[in-house]
């Protein structure tokens, strides 16, 4: 039987659950991509049930259907234009007076509406009680409530939309916001007018073209101007004359008058469908607050949480770590076998192979950081973050609304930077994309992972956490200075929500991880296979040096020696030998690989390089790791692992990688210092593209390139040479 196509749309405000209730309904047949022309994340999922297939659009979150952002007319358009055959208002029931603004806004569009009264459960804690039948009578909507982190009502909401969508539902609605005896008389007159001029063309109820446009709303004034070349211009003459009288009559805008109405209206149903139990309850929320915003504890508490997520991220990760890098290993000496000897076996195997498996195998650290960040944001302690943070960023002269774009930028600085849109100030926006790629972003976790693990031990947490803050030191000091330099300005008020907490569903934590996390594994077999073959070439070319006939010589020698000592030797001693041999063997074979290397073009621009970095600890090698990270930032462990693999190290990718390092001369310090470099250089390609983007400018976009740069030879050169005197190097 074929499936009956239905489009459903969600709308709410932010923190109402509506991500839990799209979850709840798709499941993990989701996709997520930009709406057509704007950076604003569009999810869309499917579902098939009692013979139909429900396409569920998740529209951005927003407080009302007005045209001040670009959320808000992303929300309103897609009801208008793309007309799904149901739109379901997800409603926080514990704030039900502040949600109907943008239930009754929806309502006015006069298209198929259900009321999902969601977070129940926490009405109830709170003492509310909903009469949801009064509702739906009043309102003449359908009501369901719901429990979204617990899936309860999902089935109920499925059932629902379905008969909602094949109901004969009398569109439009009587029962409407009443605004006065003086502006319903000035949205009659302007209704008649529009039905008698351009009715027929309009595919919008007139009655809410003309409360648009008594609202000067620009979008439908637009609109009406460009739907008639005559007709189009005059209405919009009369609105602004009718605008004009009320505002006379008010003393106030009419937009303003019509929002106090709304209110009024919704007031006197929450009258008539809420009840409040007289008992003084103190909620959950309030408590834990009490605690995770308290002046003096909320920061350290907050440091804590940051901190054991990358202690989490790094040991626990470390267990399924060790099996992908057995795994890339034995996938590398099998594939040796299996190809003959020559430029194709060393390019699969020394290029792609260990390229490719030195960065897959920090996937599990990935997913573990993705779905502690999930955790932060689905229980609504991400929100809480960016209060307790709002007074550090007045430090830098900026809010906690701006904290919002740098938390996301741990998980990447493309998106981060592309959320500075909604910072009302330009200085603001711009400052905050100076210091955003200052906030250290997942790629750069595998190469904290790889020198950390390496060169600290079981202080490797404490270590990539120290990483991080010194990210975020680094924002203050150079946001401060910005601010009182080339972007001086005053600070902008900011006032943020705080949402209930709540218990996060695994369902909703493992699609948000993925969300993100998949992200990493599209440059597997994007970017970083890219450019691990080119490392390879670069490596490999020109292919003039040869086994000398002294290496030539040696491995006679040491194999006629060896083999001689083996042939007369029995039992463990004759596996003793034969282990010294292959490693004399083997590092004969790392010798030549070593000088191979260093003669290839790699090995010459690292040469070239090396006076630069070596002020800072680093070697010819992490010198081009670091400049192939200009790409993308995975791109230096790959790099560091073609190199290495062409080393002749062998053995489990990751284990051999990190001999390799041991044994080029680097120490703890110069790791630190080399990790810090990577912190702060140039970020990848991708985001200097966003940054020009956001900021329309080529002065910003190479201010910012040129600053980071200086910024990381600067603070790796303290970190070294302080080290050194330190007796720490």
């Amino acid at each position: 039987m074929a499936k009956k196509p239905l489009t459903v749309a969600l709308a709410g405000n932010p923190n109402s659950g509506k991500s839990t209730i799209f979850s709840n309904l798709t499941g993990t047949r989701q996709k997520i991509g930009n709406w057509p022309g704007v950076t604003v994340e569009k999810k869309e999922g499917q579902v098939t049930v009692n013979g139909y297939r429900l396409t569920v659009v998740d529209l951005p979150g927003t407080y009302s259907l007005t045209a001040y952002s670009i959320e808000e007319i992303v929300a309103r358009n897609f009801i208008l234009d793309d007309k799904p055959d149901v739109v379901v208002a997800i409603i926080d029931a514990s704030n039900l007076e502040r949600n109907l603004y943008l239930a009754t806004q929806l309502r006015e569009l006069d298209t198929k509406v259900i009321f999902v009264l969601n977070m129940a459960d926490v009405a109830r804690q709170r003492g509310v009680k909903i009469d949801g039948k009064k509702l739906s009578e009043l309102l003449d909507v359908p009501v369901v409530f719901t429990v979204g982190n617990a899936n309860e009502g999902t089935r109920d909401l499925l059932n629902e939309i379905i008969a909602v969508a094949e109901s004969s539902i009398e569109l439009p609605r009587t029962r409407r916001v009443y605004y006065g005896k003086d502006i319903e008389k000035a949205i009659s007159e302007l209704s008649a007018m529009i039905t008698e001029t351009v009715g027929e063309r309009l595919s919008y109820n007139t009655r809410w073209v003309a409360i648009k446009l008594l609202e000067d709303d620009r979008i439908v004034k637009g609109r009406v101007v460009r739907l008639d070349g005559t007709h189009g211009p005059a209405i919009v003459e009369e609105a602004d004359r009718s605008r004009a009288r009320l505002r006379e009559l008010y003393d106030d805008e009419p937009e303003i008058v019509m929002t106090d109405q709304r209110y009024g209206f919704i007031e006197g149903i929450v009258k008539e469908v809420v009840r409040t139990d007289s008992i003084d309850r103190v909620d959950i929320s309030r408590r834990i607050d009490q605690v995770l915003t308290n002046r003096v504890l909320g920061l350290p508490v907050f440091v804590f949480f940051i901190w054991a997520m990358f202690q989490l991220t790094f040991t626990l990760g470390a267990y399924p770590m060790d099996w992908l890098d057995t795994g890339v290993g034995w996938l590398g000496h099998q594939t040796a076998q299996l190809l003959p000897d020559g430029a194709f076996e060393a390019l699969i195997v020394d290029g792609v192979i260990a390229g490719v498996g030195s960065v897959v195998v920090f996937f599990p650290n990935i997913l573990i950081l993705f779905f502690c960040i999930a955790i932060f944001e689905d229980t609504g302690y991400m929100a809480r973050a960016a209060f307790l943070m709002d007074k550090v960023m007045h430090l830098i002269g900026l809010h906690g609304k701006s904290f919002i774009p740098m938390l996301m930028g741990f998980g990447c600085n493309v998106p981060a930077i592309m959320a500075t849109r909604t910072l009302e100030s330009e200085r603001d926006r711009i400052l905050t994309i100076l210091i955003n790629p200052l906030m250290s972003c997942s790629a750069r976790l595998p190469v904290y992972i790889l020198l950390a693990g390496t060169f600290f031990g079981l202080r490797a947490g404490n270590a990539i956490f120290s990483i991080y803050a010194l990210g975020i030191v680094l924002a203050i000091v150079m946001g401060r200075l910005f601010r009182s330099t080339v972007l001086k300005g005053e600070v902008a008020p900011f006032v943020m929500e705080l949402p209930p907490y709540r218990m996060p569903m695994l369902k909703g934590l493992l699609i948000h991880m993925w969300d993100r996390s998949k992200i990493f594994l599209k440059k597997m077999g994007g970017v970083i296979l890219v450019g691990s073959i080119v490392v390879w070439c670069l490596s490999a070319f020109p292919a003039e040096v040869q086994f000398s006939q002294d290496y030539a010589t040696q491995r006679r020698a040491v194999s006629t020696r060896y083999d001689t000592l083996i042939s007369g030797a029995q039992g463990a001693g004759r596996q003793v030998l034969v282990e010294e041999r292959d490693a004399a063997l083997g590092e004969l074979n790392a010798q030549q690989a070593r000088e191979r290397v260093e003669k290839s073009y790699l090995g010459r621009l690292g040469k070239f390089l090396a006076p630069v970095f070596a002020p800072l600890g680093m070697d010819w090698r992490s010198s081009v790791a670091v400049l192939s990270g200009l790409v993308a930032k995975e791109i230096v462990v790959s790099t560091l692992g073609v190199l290495h693999a062409a080393a002749g190290d062998g053995g489990e990718e990751s284990e051999a990688l990190r001999r390799a390092l041991k044994q080029s001369g680097m120490t703890a310090c110069s790791a630190y210092a080399m990790m810090a470099f990577v912190l702060i250089y140039i970020p990848c390609l991708a985001t200097v593209a966003a940054i020009r983007r956001e900021t329309n400018s080529w002065r910003w976009t190479l201010f910012s390139m040129g600053y980071s740069v200086t910024l990381a030879w600067l603070v790796a050169f303290v970190i070294y040479q302080g080290g050194k005197l330190l007796g720490l190097a």
